[in-house]
């Protein structure tokens, strides 16, 4: 879902002004990777398979939630019509992951 979202092509887009957009954008883009993150660790805590992914899971949600918001971008750069990637989404993508753990935290008290 986040990948569909983040790879439609800018014309689907609402038409606002350029502070709306970049709020808004830079917001879904925290929100969705926030949630990604957050989901991510409690799968992988809560999975008995891979004890060593089980301790490290925050750090490998972290990289694996990082690195596909890098990936986004660079799809949307240069195989997306209409779309162009953005370090602004990359480090607003990151910024998510980051509160993602933090709530998990907050939740879980850890």
């Amino acid at each position: 879902m986040i990948m569909v979202l983040t790879l439609l092509p800018s014309s689907s887009m609402p038409s606002l002004s350029i502070w709306e957009i970049f709020s808004f954008d830079s917001f879904a883009h925290a929100f969705m990777f926030a949630v990604l993150t957050y989901l991510m660790i409690v799968g992988l805590k809560k999975q008995y398979t891979y004890m060593r992914v089980q301790l490290f899971a925050i750090r490998t949600a972290f990289m694996v939630s990082s690195m596909f918001g890098i990936a986004i971008e660079l799809l949307q750069h240069f195989f997306v019509p209409g779309r162009q990637g953005d370090i602004v989404d990359v480090l607003s993508n990151t910024i998510g992951c980051i509160i993602g753990i933090l709530l998990f935290k907050w939740i879980y008290q850890l």
